[in-house]
């Protein structure tokens, strides 16, 4: 059999961008499939699609695409961004793997794939098999909707479901699982007999191996430092938290995230256990209530189930009312401050059982942090950089669950169960000559104190340019003696301060890319990778509008010509976030 070697595809065919890639990744699988006379050629490849905020989905794509391999199926692995869709039509079996963030929304790389996806004149899709793995959190009213819609609108545009649409929870290891062994089952006996499982190669770096270490089973790792930067008078407490590695073996990368296993406070189970009526000498499934209400239960924010339980308890009282409204806002702006001990003090008649109760507690999830430092200065600690959640009403404290676990209630030398969440996507240039812009304030400055260090640690010639703020400078600027030296040393070329409350009108980090636009566009216009961390509510959509604004004053273009410019950065993956 003659194959056509990737090298060789002619440059001046028209195919778009994403369609070369999957091309030449296609024609490298059946040549090296070729290259041995006893392995057959590919005769069937699912494409195993994912958008993945945090890297979980990204995950799970990686584990369908190798339990197809293993049961005599080719894959392939691409985020949604890697294509459009007027390539689905030919694909014939695709799996589509999302997550969803904020409310209800889609993760950055499937958020283009998306928005044309959703347009009219888009392909029909017939000939089409699919299959829709949702991941999501329930505590959210959108719970799955990115899933949901693109599950929708595969089955409007004709394409036929292999199995119904999966909708996972934060505990989501199971059901994936489950959809998995079924649906590999299904797209195993379509494959045509003798079909190879090669999985088709990807224009990718290769995968480190995946860590052991996982939310089932977490590395017990030491708390090695725990400082305070902010400084008195701050209406913050923002901690720099060191975790030792040990002999965990876990490999991290600037850009990656660790995840921490939170227990709840003993004064709150204590509370708890009090305004339900529980009896603290309880054993459930073999432990002690106290001990899995620490361990095992968010007891600290109230889960949909149980608002519903507690409101029909109290018919036209006014949680009950706000549920019937249906405004998300008036009842997001009712319930905060309060959790789920206020919520069932409020309502006594509700009379739950222990077992009905329980039941309606969502299970206690990890908390992710953006790692603050680079492996090339800091191999055997991670370090984490925290606001530390505390507020007061009436007469109660409240407190963040992981926040002020780290705080105040594991010491030095204690124990902490951790795994690394790495994110690929959001990672330094990988030529050291490229500039970088980085906007980051607040506790948002995390992954960019690793950026710079990594860059550092590389020696990279690139220039750096960071926006940071806060509310105050005496007291809100966190890592300032860092920040200054690597000023000093020609590592940081550019910084941009904005404290909100140092003056009457509040300026932001997005006011000080409008004052500078006409440096950042020529930045960018060299190549500049563009990166943007912290809160994804307002913070993140200001600083997206201030870019499409620099891109139309600076660059002469109209408002839909700008807005497509920052979309090529989004495909070019010149412009990343990890917001939250």
């Amino acid at each position: 059999m003659s194959v056509i070697h990737p090298e060789t595809l002619p440059q001046d065919v028209p195919f778009t961008e994403s369609q070369r890639v999957w091309l030449a990744g296609y024609l490298a699988g059946l040549a090296l499939a070729a290259e041995d006379d006893n392995t057959p050629v590919p005769q069937m490849t699912v494409q195993v699609l994912y958008g993945s905020q945090t890297g979980n989905a990204e995950t799970l794509a990686e584990e369908f695409a190798s339990a197809l391999g293993e049961s005599g199926v080719g894959a392939q692995v691409r985020s949604l961004d890697q294509i459009t869709p007027d390539e689905l039509p030919g694909m014939g079996h695709v799996i589509v793997i999302c997550s969803t963030y904020g409310e209800g929304e889609m993760p950055d790389n499937a958020e283009l794939f998306w928005d044309a996806l959703a347009a009219e004149g888009v392909p029909r899709l017939e000939d089409l098999k699919f299959g829709v793995i949702a991941l999501g959190d329930s505590s959210y009213d959108d719970f799955c909707q990115a899933g949901k819609v693109l599950d929708t609108r595969f089955e409007q545009l004709g394409a036929t479901r292999l199995l119904p649409r999966v909708d996972c929870d934060v505990d989501y290891e199971a059901e994936a699982a489950e959809f998995t062994a079924r649906a590999v089952e299904l797209l195993a006996a379509e494959a045509p007999e003798g079909a190879s499982g090669a999985p088709v190669p990807q224009q990718a770096a290769p995968k480190k191996k995946r860590s052991k270490w996982n939310r089932k089973n977490p590395y017990r790792a030491t708390l090695a430092h725990n400082r305070v930067l902010s400084g008195p008078g701050s209406l913050k407490e923002i901690r720099h938290i060191e975790i030792a590695l040990g002999d965990s073996g876990i490999e991290y990368a600037a850009g990656d995230a660790l995840a921490v296993l939170p227990q709840n406070d003993p004064a709150l189970v204590a509370e708890f256990i009090d305004v339900a009526g529980l009896d603290p000498e309880m054993v459930v499934d073999g432990e002690p209530l106290t001990e899995v209400l620490r361990t095992s239960y968010e007891i600290r924010t109230p889960a949909k189930e149980l608002l519903a339980r507690l409101a029909d308890s109290e018919p036209h009282g006014e949680l009950d009312s706000l549920l019937d409204s249906g405004d998300r806002l008036a009842l997001d702006n009712w319930l905060w401050g309060k959790d789920t001990v206020d919520l069932l003090r409020a309502h006594p008649r509700a009379e739950l059982s222990p077992d009905e109760l329980l039941s309606m507690l969502k299970p206690l999830a990890h908390r992710a942090y953006s790692i603050s430092s680079s492996p090339l200065s800091s191999p055997d600690r991670i370090h984490l950089t925290i606001a530390a959640v505390r507020h007061r009403s009436e007469s109660r404290e409240y407190g963040g669950v992981a926040s002020t676990m780290l705080a105040d209630r594991v010491g030095e030398s204690d124990e902490v169960g951790i795994f690394l969440q790495p994110n690929a996507a959001f990672r330094v240039p990988e030529d050291d000559e490229l500039p970088m812009i980085m906007v980051g304030p607040g506790t948002g400055i995390a992954p960019f104190r690793a950026f710079l260090a990594e860059r550092e640690g590389r020696g990279a010639n690139g220039r750096n340019w960071l926006f940071f703020g806060d509310q105050h400078r005496s007291c809100d600027f966190i890592y300032e003696d860092e920040l200054t030296a690597w000023s000093q040393a020609g590592v940081l070329h550019r910084l941009d301060l904005a404290f909100s409350r140092d003056q009457v009108q509040k300026v932001y980090v997005q006011d000080r890319m409008r004052e500078n636009g006409r440096d950042l566009y020529a930045w960018l216009e060299e190549g500049a990778h563009f990166y943007v961390c912290g809160d994804a509510t307002r913070m993140a959509k200001d600083v997206e509008q201030a870019l499409i604004d620099v891109v139309q004053v600076h660059g002469g273009k109209t408002a839909d010509q700008a807005v497509e410019y920052v979309n090529e950065l989004k495909r070019a993956k010149r412009y990343v976030r990890d917001v939250y």
